[in-house]
């Protein structure tokens, strides 16, 4: 008889069955491996499924209370991985536990109307939801210490860099909070990622469902998904992978920035910026070279960025091909996919306590804003503004003095009205007119800051007005994560309702 023993089950592939000989156990110990971490959510589907058969009238009440009161035995003992992980079977290891607990004419019942293909899909969309969520979390906290920072900062003023060269002057604040706008668009990004992975698979079975009337609304309910794919070749992952490559990509374009903001970091705290002080927590030193601080957490945040669009490039290839061919190759990417999601939450961490404890040498940042002639820029408004002139006129008299002053060694504090008319003469015969005082006004950092109170300029008063707008909008995210976890919680609790409604 071919039929397995109820005690020492091992599943549903075996020799003699559709195999002539045992699967070679290298391959199965790398399918239980790829699947450990995904054992609570099915853990969480084997109890739905059965709830939702038990209701349906498609598994016998008893049959179904046993098979539960089973599966809860694994949550009162805190042993739901551990167990399912020991008793082997990956995404069936439910089944293949409840069978040795209750024999095969009792625990061989739940799998009706399932597949592989859901039991992954319904696993993999569950994990995901809880990784984007905890990036989200982060995304909004780190704006939080942002917006804080900023309207401490209002008054650090920095040079501005393009293309490498100091070009006007700006504020740590309007820094900062061009970083709060980023993170807001990658909020927005994450949020519509997880909308659309969390819409439920379960009842796709492999593509096309099953002949069997399943309820997969409900199913959905008590797993915490938003809406069923309406479609169930739609549903499963080894038919249309977009979704998969859409949680990857948008942790890749979040860790873009986040990389480029560790580099500012790591070049602000060298000597020849001396910007800032990063803690000595941060930071290493050399074996050989005792004199180094290397700072150390940036830079771990790059390298993390870099397995983060490996990452994705591994889901493009992985996914790709024929319809229905690209399976077993999508868990070498999600494997990398929970690691990355995993990373970027930490970084996000990183950085709110890293900002907040950098030591920052205010006066030495204000001094190099305008000691490159950053604030060339207004000492050509100023000849348009006070003497009428022509923005190309102007622009074309201080280059021409930006030049004159570095063949003579001069920096901006030793700008007269006579090297300017100088300048001016060169050009078109004609002198500037500044008086002294005017040139030092033109040419303060102080003043150039103030007098940017466009929208979106670095001014103290609009840099406090855009705190406050970014605080609204990371409110509104926080309540957008807060009423998220209020639905996944009530899911769950209606789940153990039903489950306790079966047992009576």
């Amino acid at each position: 008889m071919l039929k397995q023993k109820s005690s020492e089950y091992r599943g549903y592939r075996n020799a003699g069955i559709r195999m002539r000989e045992e699967m070679l156990p290298q391959l199965g110990q790398l399918y239980g491996a790829r699947t450990r971490a995904m054992l609570p959510a099915v853990h969480a589907f084997d109890k739905a499924h059965t709830v939702m058969l038990v209701e349906e009238g498609l598994l016998a009440r008893d049959a179904g209370a046993a098979i539960l009161r089973e599966l809860r035995a694994l949550d009162r003992d805190n042993s739901v991985v551990e167990t399912r992980a020991k008793v082997g079977g990956g995404l069936h290891s439910g089944e293949q536990y409840v069978i040795r607990k209750l024999g095969e004419d009792i625990g061989g019942r739940f799998h009706l109307a399932r597949s592989s293909g859901d039991l992954s899909s319904v696993a993999i969309n569950t994990l995901q939801r809880e990784k984007l969520l905890g990036v989200m979390r982060g995304i909004n906290r780190l704006r939080r210490v942002l917006i804080d920072l900023s309207r401490r900062h209002t008054d650090t003023i920095m040079p501005g860099y393009s293309f490498g060269q100091h070009a006007q002057p700006m504020t740590l604040a309007h820094l900062w909070l061009s970083w709060a706008a980023t993170l807001a668009r990658d909020f927005e990004r994450f949020h519509g990622a997880y909308r659309r992975i969390n819409t439920s698979p379960a009842g796709a079975a492999i593509m096309v469902g099953s002949n069997f009337p399943v309820n997969r609304a409900r199913t959905a309910e008590l797993l915490g998904f938003d809406a069923v794919h309406e479609n169930c070749a739609d549903a499963i992952l080894e038919l249309n992978a977009d979704d998969s490559l859409e949680v990857p990509s948008v942790i890749a374009v979040l860790y873009h920035s986040m990389a480029k903001w560790a580099d500012d970091i790591i070049q602000w705290s060298t000597s020849e910026y001396r910007f800032v002080d990063v803690p000595d927590r941060y930071c290493n030193t050399s074996s050989i070279m005792m004199q180094k601080k290397n700072v150390i957490g940036p830079a771990e945040v790059k390298g993390a960025s870099a397995e983060a669009l490996g990452c994705f490039v591994s889901s493009y290839h992985a996914l790709k091909g024929t319809t229905g061919l690209p399976i077993t190759e999508r868990y070498y990417a999600l494997e990398t996919l929970w690691r990355v999601a995993d990373n970027c939450a930490r970084d996000l961490g990183w950085f709110c306590d890293l900002l907040p404890a950098l030591d920052i040498r205010t006066q030495h940042m204000r001094e190099q804003a305008w000691m490159h002639w950053a604030t060339a820029t207004d000492l050509a408004g100023a000849l348009v503004s006070r003497r009428a002139m022509p923005w190309r006129t102007a622009h074309q008299i201080v280059g021409i003095l930006v030049r004159l002053c570095e063949e003579r060694s001069l920096t901006p504090a030793g700008v007269t009205p006579a090297l300017l008319d100088e300048a001016s003469m060169l050009y078109h015969d004609k002198p500037a007119g500044l008086t002294a005082p005017e040139i030092r006004e033109a040419l303060d950092p102080g003043k150039f800051i103030a007098a940017r109170t466009l929208r979106g300029g670095p001014a103290p008063a609009e840099s406090m007005r855009q705190a406050d707008l970014f605080l609204l909008g990371t409110v509104d995210d926080e309540k957008i994560v807060a009423a998220i976890d209020a639905r996944l919680a009530e899911s769950a609790r209606k789940l153990e309702g039903a489950v306790d409604a079966i047992l009576g």
